[in-house]
């Protein structure tokens, strides 16, 4: 395994990367109301990154399993999928679950952030998951440290979403950033704590819990896109954060 360190002029730049994502994320959240075509979002995420200075890191790009190259600029994916939706004419409906998956590449480098969005109002159940998911991001981002270890990561994750009465996915990890969208080491959301990988100053990761109201596996649909084997709501929070000497920086807030 080959993990790329990024200097810290390196992260600067991906902290600026990473200021665009977050501006143009915040911007399609507060467009998300009922009736608002998904690929009306998409629109505007490629316009504005664009206009920004930046270039749509998704646009063009063939994850690792999937059968064809992504053909939007945001990842859009609605209740039971988990991520990798592709943007449609489909019209957001009262008490949808959206996960905006959004990636920008700038100065040569990338950065990666997602969040969740309910659509109106949701559920109580389906809010304390996003409430729980995006608290299990923040828990999973302050284990991270020189020294400390991947398992630790995925520990904190695993134990905070299970332990507040949701699954975590399992098949569908973070991972590395930098240079490449998708780079060493893969980051699992779930873990022992003392095992896997250690961290190092310079190392950039991406973290991004995926959980659902009731299981841990996924199906792979024919877009690409992968959705709760029971069809089950998920969520999905991520963000990009470097390994610094005395901890951690997020890059995208």
């Amino acid at each position: 395994m080959s993990i790329e360190l990024k200097s810290k002029e390196e992260i600067e730049v991906m902290r600026e990367g990473g200021a665009i994502l977050r501006k143009v994320l915040e911007e399609l959240k507060s467009l998300i109301k009922e009736g608002m075509r998904l690929n009306s979002l998409d629109d505007c995420a490629r316009e504005r990154i664009k206009e920004l200075g930046a270039v749509p890191a998704f646009l063009g790009y063939k994850p690792y399993g999937a059968e064809k190259a992504f053909s939007k600029s945001v990842c859009l994916s609605l209740n039971q999928v988990v991520v990798h939706g592709v943007p449609s004419e489909r019209v957001l409906q009262k008490g949808d679950v959206l996960k905006i998956d959004l990636g920008v590449l700038y100065k040569g480098f990338h950065t990666d952030a997602a969040i969740t969005v309910g659509v109106g109002r949701v559920s109580s159940r389906i809010n304390s998951l996003l409430q729980v998911t995006e608290t299990a991001l923040q828990k999973g981002i302050a284990e991270i440290a020189p020294n400390k270890r991947l398992g630790d990561i995925g520990f904190a994750i695993q134990s905070y979403v299970e332990n507040m009465g949701f699954k975590v996915i399992r098949g569908l990890t973070g991972h590395g950033i930098g240079h490449h969208l998708h780079e060493e080491p893969t980051v699992e959301n779930h873990g022992k704590e003392g095992k896997g990988v250690i961290l190092k100053e310079g190392m950039v990761l991406a973290i991004e819990p995926m959980t659902s109201e009731s299981t841990t596996t996924v199906i792979q649909d024919k877009d690409d896109s992968y959705i709760t084997s029971d069809k089950s709501i998920s969520a999905h929070f991520e963000d990009t954060v470097a390994v610094t000497s005395r901890g951690y920086t997020i890059l995208t807030r």
